[in-house]
């Protein structure tokens, strides 16, 4: 009829229309109740029946089938990378029938604050499927993800990039990207999961870390390191779901692999099954045994890229482009879809809203759990899940400098740091250490620590094994779940192994440190292989990432402190094997590294020659300067603990560290690559021009020209 309630009344039976099911005898007893207290004229009460009626149309939406919510997930999907004309449409078409079972069944979130520390963590390893991560965002009622967002997919300034990204779009847990790093990465996640329940108890931290993999994370190589990891550790709360469509970009999978990933998974002492990826009892029976065992998980769901296209399901053309409008359409019939592009329908929504708080009653009873703990206890706990520095860092390290200037050492920066470990370790209780099988080399175990273990993660020292790719994704997860600051240790030659997830921590802002040890040629008799002339140079290269060189133990502790007051920027700590000499002979309350350069050594008068070095070649440097002063050539040292981040430094502060010295030296066991933006692509520079030799590494910088007479013979002849 005509009025407001009628209005309501026909919106109520056009929901009904759509729902496709309900009691239809309670949907028109309700109609007649209304219709009567219209007539009657009582307003407020015919409202009030109208609420309730209300709350009986959402029950019906509330059961909803999970075939119509993964197909409303396919579908947006579809619709989005179609709109944007790029994108990954065969995979959200295959997994959404899993990641349905996964956010509607077991997934403990909530929606209206994505960042709750006792969360479980969804990681889309296959990131090439984002559009479906997105339409989840969206659909379960993440802020933010609007449908706007979705229609700007891959678009310049959207939340919906071609990717995963974690610092752009609210609820992504991980930038993913390059295949294999999610998978290699979950390992942290998981870890930290274990270590912090030991710490905390389930009051605070209990929860799972699902993945969605494929194959290509598999195939990739960093894959093995991380399931070699996360079984020896029996990380049991690790769930990784395998879309295994079998086919990959080139076609087939078996045109490049035939290897059985369930048995794979198996002999590194995970629980490994197969099941239906299209039969929801079966993927809901594997995830309700994965959350009983004892292990980490692997199920491997046989599913069909591109669900439903007519002429692309199963095919590698599903993969990596839009379907194009006649697949589209067809796709869609084939899933009985008839919404047009971006259209919802209202109790489909209803019941993903629902799903995104389905976590909320679990929220809101660990937030009182987390009022009912010890003050002291509470704050400290939020303090490291913020990332917010020690107030012990600052005073620990400034008394460290102050023993140190106090009885100077000559000693090699690995042993340095060290001592500083030692220090910062009591400090910062957030710390966790490792190495990757080079323990006694990188010094970065202190006596009193404990180890990490099977079953038992109440320690502070991982031993990672030799596997530096799937270490560094490691400290990528545990950063980015929270409560730890993270840092281990590796030859700097093999920083080259870790590059990839070294290049997504900066990416991604995240504050690890790497304690990379035998810097140089000063390796010495291991050889080129070992000695990583170009390696300082590559890490330098990397935006976001601060690479320190240190000279002695004042600037190491200095080093150390900027790398744990960091918020968003990873470390590399380039340490030497080879003992250099304590320069900074008086205490400074200032953290003098904190500008990447400064001056170590002034000029008596106006200088000549400015001398740069970094690490061990600064000594070097300061005993060129005494044979140049000795020459009546004025000359200044300047230390170079960073070389980018002096680069980096605002104009009037790095012009005032260069100086005006018309003779300008850089001086480096590595690669002159980056030195001119100091001093000058006409500079001078002492250092490697090609690979390294094996040989004792006293007699090896003499052999390769890095000598204070080679640096005096070079600048007496360039001053005439």
């Amino acid at each position: 009829g005509p009025g407001p309630i009628g209005a309501v009344f026909r919106c109520a039976l056009e929901r009904r229309k759509n729902s496709r099911r309900g009691s239809a005898s309670s949907f028109f007893l309700g109609l007649v109740i209304l219709r009567v207290l219209e007539t009657s004229g009582n307003v407020n009460e015919a409202l009030k029946s109208c609420f309730t009626l209300g709350d009986k149309v959402s029950e019906l939406f509330e059961n909803v089938p999970l075939s119509e919510l993964a197909n409303a997930l396919r579908a947006l999907s579809v619709d989005t990378v179609e709109k944007a004309k790029s994108g990954h449409p065969g995979l959200p078409m295959g997994a959404a029938d899993i990641v349905t079972v996964l956010f509607t069944r077991f997934l403990k979130y909530d929606t209206a604050d994505t960042k709750w520390p006792d969360r479980d963590r969804f990681i889309l390893s296959a990131g090439h499927g984002s559009a479906m991560l997105y339409s989840l965002l969206h659909l379960t009622g993440v802020e933010g993800v609007t449908i706007d967002e979705l229609k700007r997919f891959r678009q310049l300034g959207s939340l919906t990039p071609g990717h995963p990204e974690n610092w752009v779009t609210p609820g992504v847990e991980i930038t993913t990207g390059p295949l294999g790093q999610g998978i290699a990465t979950s390992v942290g996640f998981a870890l930290a999961e274990r270590m912090l329940n030991s710490e905390y108890g389930d009051e605070l931290i209990k929860h799972y870390t699902y993945v969605l993999a494929s194959e290509g994370d598999f195939m990739e190589g960093v894959s093995q390191e991380a399931i070699a990891l996360a079984g020896h550790l029996k990380l049991e709360r690790l769930i990784v779901l395998y879309d295994d469509n079998g086919v990959s970009i080139d076609g087939p999978l078996s045109l490049s692999d035939s290897v059985d990933q369930t048995e794979r998974l198996k002999s590194a002492g995970w629980n490994a099954v197969r099941v239906d990826g299209h039969n929801y009892a079966e993927i809901a029976g594997a995830i309700e045994k994965a959350q009983n065992t004892d292990r980490p998980t692997f199920i491997a769901c046989k599913t069909t890229i591109g669900y439903g296209a007519p002429n692309k399901a199963g095919k590698s053309k599903a993969h990596g482009e839009p379907l194009g409008p006649e697949e589209l359409a067809g796709a869609k019939k084939a899933w009985n879809w008839t919404y047009g592009p971006f259209e919802v329908p209202d109790h489909i929504r209803a019941a993903w809203l629902k799903a995104g708080r389905r976590g909320k009653t679990e929220r809101d009873a660990w937030q009182q759990r987390l009022e009912l703990i010890a003050p002291d206890k509470r704050a400290e706990f939020l303090r490291r899940m913020n990332r917010e520095v020690s107030p012990a860092l600052k005073p620990a390290v400034a008394e460290l400098k102050e023993s140190a200037v106090a009885e100077p050492k000559a000693m090699a920066t690995r042993k340095a740091s060290g001592a500083v470990i030692g220090t910062v370790m009591k400090a910062v209780p957030e710390l966790v250490l490792g190495s990757a099988d080079l323990t006694p080399s990188n010094n970065t175990r202190t006596a009193d620590v404990k180890d990490i273990a099977p079953r038992d993660y109440n320690g502070r020292y991982i031993h990672w094994g030799i596997r530096e790719h799937g270490m560094a994704a490691a400290l990528n997860g545990m950063t980015l779940h929270g409560g730890y600051r993270v840092a281990s240790g590796a030859f700097l030659v093999f920083a080259d192994y870790a590059r990839p997830a070294i290049r997504l921590a900066a990416l991604s802002k995240l504050p690890v440190i790497y304690v990379f040890t035998h810097d140089s040629i000063g390796v010495g008799e291991d050889g080129p292989t070992h000695q990583p002339v170009e390696t300082i140079a590559g890490m330098r290269a990397v935006p976001n990432l601060r690479v320190f060189r240190p000279a002695d133990i004042v600037e190491t502790a200095e080093c150390w402190q900027l790398a744990l007051e960091s918020e968003g920027t990873p470390t590399v700590l380039a340490l030497s094997r080879q003992d250099v000499p304590q320069l900074r002979l008086k205490n400074s309350a200032e953290n003098l590294s904190a500008t990447g350069g400064y001056e170590l050594i002034a000029a008596d008068g106006e200088a000549r020659v400015s001398l740069f070095a970094s690490g061990t070649e600064v000594s070097l440097a300061v005993d060129a300067c005494k044979k140049l002063v000795e020459r009546g050539i004025a000359t200044r040292v300047v230390s170079v603990p960073s070389l980018e981040l002096l680069i980096d430094q605002p104009e009037d502060v790095k012009a005032r560290i260069v100086g005006k010295a018309p003779i300008k030296v850089g001086i480096e066991a590595g690669v002159r690559f980056g030195w001119d933006a100091v001093i000058g692509s006409d500079g001078i520079f002492v250092g490697m021009k090609g690979f390294g030799a094996s040989a004792p590494a006293k007699d090896l910088y003499p052999y390769f020209g890095i000598t204070a007479d080679a640096v005096v013979e070079k600048v007496l002849k360039a001053a005439g």
